[in-house]
């Protein structure tokens, strides 16, 4: 049994290794980050060729979005800047959208759009595409192949997302734990630390944020995280605003701390251990009515604070966009803190049963109560979560939100299945893990009896102590290390404690690897709005791989005034085209006609009718070269026939431009 702890220490560090290393393998997928908002039109579109310069790019986005004054550029095929960089508003009701002028005199050529954003959700968007005036071009111009929010910034800021969920997680559910679960824990040192960490995590991560907010959203340089002009334009949106908030709320916090782990944790009583070292013992000197109030108020105060925290998640990211952003803000801030509640709480429950021989069984079953009570909120606030950002079966299994959200389900599962081992363990703990003072001399009772049984037949031998006083000490410390070696022996033979510890610390590691998920989903695009935008892009225009050929029935109402067209239009791209026109009488024979013409419109874009005038190259055919389509999207083509000098008819069919 002695070698078990060495073993198991191991355990530990192979079982922490691995899920660092899941970690960083989570993190690295998570940039770039996905975000809600997402371009969908533009004018010109991608790849459209126009006959005249435009005297504007306009972009529309899907939800709204926060610009600045160099979000979009406009570059000529030499590289030029091609805009006047004045940003334009041009939002009307629920569509959003923004623009730039245009020089004049603009030569012919290929034009690219840069553009960048940050969404409503608080996560950086970027993209470019092209156009063309007159035809297309080679151009210098090369695209960014990282997207906003990607590289060395974006893996930093993504790391610092994650201990910021971490440090949360650790100060509101230490902090839970102790008020909550074991009162008189709030004088154990580890405990102290565990949650003291948790705040210096929280604090130094929302500073790093701060800091790497403009680059992460802008340049993607990680030297501009000094650069006090971005911070100050940082300061104006609304996640700067979170973050500082959160800044000035753990301030309160280090008060909070210092008084759960001062007045709070006073001293006692102690009694000393066979490894030399001092234990509180209940005070029965103190007012139990002060106790309580003093309990009362850091409950409250501390409640407080930590849901004002947890707030500045929910006001800045996904809960704040979307659909119901009053009910789901609200319900966010109640999965936080349930989630604070249940890990933090699994978090010190491990460091006391590790460092802190003497928590009482009540303790551990108390803590169960509260993690029960925690998965039933994040049940609740899960499915209401979970519809709202996927909205479908199909985006559950067919969009990356979906199926990360999968995976957290099932990680939760494994660990609600885990904590059910746990409360077993619980139930058969009894009253092996006793108060303190009980605990303490069970300890020195095992230990004495080892130490009657190691000097069975061994002769006394008498120590003399050394006049030197630091050698006096040594001897002390070599004596108290050997007592605290044994005392852990004892301590972890009790298979009770040691098959708790071991359910828990899995609990632990199940934990990590969950927060890791939860704060990959948190910077993914949800499943909803995914979908929708799949589904914009499927009802758009389809791309034809062929040429079209429509055949288009007509009657000018005169005599021999009825037949069929057929069109045709090569290769019907955006751009240049052959257009082709014959005209045939019902009985299949070729018709002849005085005038023959076509014009496109597109509706939807209040565009035309641009007018094509084919020429006549033999009896019942036109033809027409180099005809200008300027964007792909659904066209409306009129076909005007005349037979006679007052027999004519126009005729409208849509076709589809790739």
């Amino acid at each position: 049994m002695p070698a078990t702890a060495p073993r198991f220490g191991a355990a530990v560090i192979r079982l922490l290794l691995i899920t660092t290393a899941l970690l960083g393998t989570l993190l690295a997928g998570a940039a770039p980050a996905s975000a809600h908002a997402a371009l969908t039109g533009s004018n010109p579109k991608d790849g459209a060729v126009v006959a005249t310069a435009p005297k504007h790019v306009t972009l529309t986005f899907s939800e709204q979005i926060a610009l600045g004054d160099d979000s979009i550029r406009v570059l000529e095929p030499s590289g030029k800047r091609a805009d006047t960089g004045e940003l334009r508003n041009m939002c009307s009701g629920n569509v959003v959208k923004y623009g730039v002028p245009l020089h004049s005199g603009l030569p012919d050529g290929t034009y690219t759009v840069a553009w960048q954003a940050v969404s409503a959700d608080s996560h950086p968007i970027s993209g470019a595409f092209t156009f063309s005036i007159g035809a297309p071009s080679k151009t210098t111009v090369e695209v960014p192949e990282q997207a906003a929010g990607g590289g060395l910034v974006g893996a930093l800021y993504g790391i610092a997302r994650y201990t910021s969920y971490a440090g949360f997680i650790l100060l509101v559910g230490g902090a839970a734990f102790v008020l909550a679960c074991w009162q008189r824990g709030a004088g154990e040192r580890p405990l102290q630390r565990l949650v003291v960490q948790g705040w210096i995590t929280l604090t130094a991560s929302t500073l790093v944020m701060l800091l790497l907010r403009a680059p992460y959203t802008g340049s993607g340089k990680l030297a501009d995280a000094f650069d006090l002009s971005g911070l100050k334009a940082v300061l104006d949106t609304k996640t700067g605003a979170s973050l500082v908030s959160r800044l000035l709320l753990l301030g309160a916090g280090a008060l909070f701390v210092a008084v759960l782990f001062g007045a709070y944790a006073r001293p006692s009583p102690t009694t000393t251990l066979p490894d030399g070292a001092s234990r509180r013992l209940p005070d029965s000197s103190e007012d139990p009515k002060e106790k309580k109030d003093l309990t009362f108020g850091l409950a409250l105060g501390g409640g407080v604070l930590a849901a004002g925290v947890a707030a500045t998640w929910a006001l800045s990211e996904h809960a704040s966009t979307g659909l119901q952003p009053g009910i789901a803000m609200p319900v966010d801030v109640l999965h936080l803190l349930a989630v604070a509640a249940w890990l933090g709480g699994l978090a010190a429950l491990l460091v006391a049963l590790y460092r802190t021989p003497g928590i009482e069984s009540t303790a551990v079953r108390r803590f169960s109560r509260v993690a029960f009570a925690s998965v039933v909120v994040l049940a609740a606030t899960g499915v209401y979560q979970s519809w709202r950002q996927v909205g479908s079966w199909s985006a559950l299994t067919g969009t990356a939100y979906g199926q990360l959200l999968l995976v957290k389900v099932g990680l939760v599962a494994v660990l609600v299945g885990i904590a059910w081992l746990s409360r077993r363990w619980t139930g058969r703990l009894a009253e092996t893990v006793a108060p303190e003072a009980e605990a303490a001399a069970l300890i020195e009772q095992r230990a004495g009896a080892e130490d009657e049984s190691e000097g069975e037949g061994e002769a006394a031998e008498a120590v003399t102590v050394p006049a030197d006083p630091a050698r006096a000490a040594q001897l002390a410390r070599q004596k108290a290390a050997v007592a605290t070696a044994r005392v852990k022996r004892v301590r972890d033979a009790d298979p009770e404690r040691l098959g708790l510890r071991r359910s828990v610390l899995a609990e632990a590691g199940v934990a990590v690897v969950l927060l890791a998920v939860t704060t990959v989903l948190t910077s993914t695009e949800p499943g909803r709005t995914e979908e929708k935008e799949v589904a914009r892009a499927e009802t758009s225009t389809a791309v034809p791989d062929r040429p079209i050929d429509i055949r288009i029935p007509f009657d000018t109402g005169g005599e021999d005034g009825k037949g069929t067209a057929r069109v045709e239009l090569d290769p019907a791209r955006s751009g240049s085209n052959g257009l082709h026109v014959w005209l045939e009488r019902p009985n299949g024979r070729v018709m002849d006609a005085p005038e023959v013409k076509v014009a496109f419109t597109h509706n939807e874009k209040e565009i035309g009718p641009l007018p094509a005038i084919p020429d006549r190259v033999a009896s019942g055919h036109w033809s027409a070269n180099g005809v200008q389509i300027p964007m792909p999207g659904t066209w409306e083509l009129e076909l005007t026939v005349r037979t006679s000098d007052i027999d004519q008819v126009t005729v409208k069919k849509n076709v589809k431009i790739g």
